[in-house]
Formats: structure tokens, C-alpha cells, sequence
């Protein structure tokens, strides 16, 4: 799997590259600025961009904005952003209408080898995942006329569990209860949701969506 790192700390870019090398990935490119990584993906055409949010030129949102650029230019491309801050916003932008191929993590979660190595083959791969701390701000502002109200709480916490980019088999690990009762509750939460049958993904992404559109502000 082939990836480009753009982070303009070279110290903590040596360091995801290291990680991800040994990982088994084959870093492609860097890139310190967020000119540089549009030219450098759109040269390399790797299968995960790995983003800081705050980056030259303008060290504001440069490279939150850069992803925005290739989710938009170059689809086949995953893109996961770190951040130093668990903006619910953030995450809303850069995930749209397409919870597929995209990431939004804390730099801290960088440090948990295995589990970001993991996170990088998930985008990859086309799926999705999000920072448990972004999920946990999201469940705790829920709108009024939330459609996730008709959710029981064992319901959400599989919803929760999926929206982080889990399997039904991580969800049934993670909450310690059979895979087959997360089966049960996932298809009780397409049906509350109104979510129409179809492939079994592409549902997971839709019910992800109403989640994350639920929370935008």
C-alpha cells in the first residue's frame, strides 16, 4: 500500500515514516507544505494521504483543505487527517457525502503503532474511520429532532462503534457480546434509520452519514 506523509514537523514525520515502513507500507513521498502534497499525490497516486491539518503555506487549516481538494479531484485516493484538536467540524467537511476512503484521527492516537498502522489500511482499503473523541463530542450534542432518538442505547453504542470504522466483529469485541447480537442491532438500526436493503456497506455508509449529519452544527 503506497502512501504519501504530509506533515511539516520533520521530527514527527521521520517518525510516521519509520512506523509505516515497518509496518509494511511503501512511503512514496513527503511533503511539509500543502502545495507540495497536492503536487506530490498527484504525481505519486498513492492509496492513503496522510495529513496534518495545520500546515504551511498559511498554518491555519492548509492541509485540512488540501484533503478536502483530493477527496474532491482524486476519489480513488484515501485521505485520513490528524489533528491536534477533535473539531466535530472538521470531521463533517472532510467526510461530505462519502464515508468511504477517509480518516480523521488525534496525533496522539499516531503513537498507538498498531492500531494507527491499522487505521492507514482501513482508509486504504475504502473504509472509514473517525477518532473515538471526536465520536464521543458528537453523541453529547445531539439535535432536538435527532433521527437517532428512536435508537436504543445498546444501538448507539454499535452505531458509535461503527461510525469509529469498526467491523461487527471489532463492535462485538469492543462491547463483549456476540457477533451475532451486533448483526441483530445493526439490522434493527438500518430499519429505524429507514435505510432501504442493499449491500451491506454501502448501508453502514449511509447510517454513518445520518449520524454525522445529526451532529453537524
Amino acid at each position: 500500500m503506497k502512501v504519501v506523509i504530509a506533515e511539516d514537523q520533520a521530527l514527527l514525520r521521520q517518525g510516521i515514516v519509520r512506523l509505516l515502513s515497518d509496518a509494511g507500507f511503501e512511503v512514496v513521498a513527503e511533503a511539509a507544505d500543502a502545495p507540495d502534497l497536492l503536487r506530490k499525490v498527484a504525481a505519486h497516486k498513492p492509496d492513503v494521504a496522510i495529513v496534518d491539518v495545520q500546515m504551511p503555506p498559511d498554518n491555519t487549516d492548509d492541509g485540512l483543505r488540501a484533503a478536502l481538494e483530493i477527496r474532491a479531484s482524486q476519489p480513488e485516493v484515501g485521505v485520513l487527517v490528524l489533528s491536534q484538536y477533535a473539531e466535530e467540524r472538521y470531521a463533517v467537511d472532510l467526510i461530505g457525502d462519502s464515508a468511504e476512503r477517509v480518516g480523521y484521527l488525534l496525533k496522539d492516537r499516531v503513537t498507538d503503532f498498531s492500531g494507527f498502522a491499522d487505521a492507514v489500511r482501513r482508509v486504504g482499503s475504502g473504509g472509514m474511520v473517525l477518532d473515538p473523541a471526536v465520536v464521543a463530542h458528537m453523541l453529547g450534542r445531539r439535535r432536538r429532532d435527532d433521527p437517532l432518538e428512536a435508537l436504543t442505547t445498546r444501538e448507539r453504542e454499535v452505531l458509535e462503534l461503527m461510525a469509529q470504522g469498526r467491523s461487527n466483529k471489532g463492535i462485538a469485541e469492543g462491547l463483549v457480546v456476540t457477533p451475532h447480537a451486533v448483526e441483530k442491532h445493526v439490522t434493527n438500526i438500518f430499519s429505524k434509520l429507514g435505510i432501504a436493503a442493499g449491500a451491506e456497506d454501502h448501508r453502514r455508509v449511509l447510517a454513518v452519514l445520518t449520524f454525522l449529519r445529526g451532529s453537524a452544527p
